[in-house]
């Protein structure tokens, strides 16, 4: 994955289809280490929510509130800073589809 130069100071903000958290874990950590972005939203964990891994993220420095399904779906957000509210879902739009 390339990273942009940035100035200095500026905040870091991206996104990752993982396609699998349970797969692309160990990228996803040596990524945080290397390229320290202040938040991350990531896409397709395809994890359910007991088996997502807060802890490991959370030892790299990470926040995380996420929603999740087993075998598609699932999205996650990370942060340096812990949310000041979590929402999870659209209030009145009712799917399958995972959202935080």
């Amino acid at each position: 994955m390339e990273t942009l130069a940035v100035n200095p100071g500026a905040m870091k903000i991206a996104s990752w289809n993982v396609n699998s958290l349970n797969v692309r874990l160990p990228h996803l950590l040596q990524w945080l280490q290397d390229a320290a972005p202040f938040a991350v939203g990531l896409q397709e964990t395809k994890l359910v929510d007991e088996r997502f891994p807060a802890e490991a993220l959370a030892e790299a420095g990470y926040h995380s509130v996420f929603s999740g399904q087993k075998t598609y779906n699932g999205v996650a957000i990370l942060g340096r800073e812990a949310p000041l509210d979590v929402q999870a879902g659209i209030p009145g739009f009712d799917d399958d589809q995972k959202r935080v």
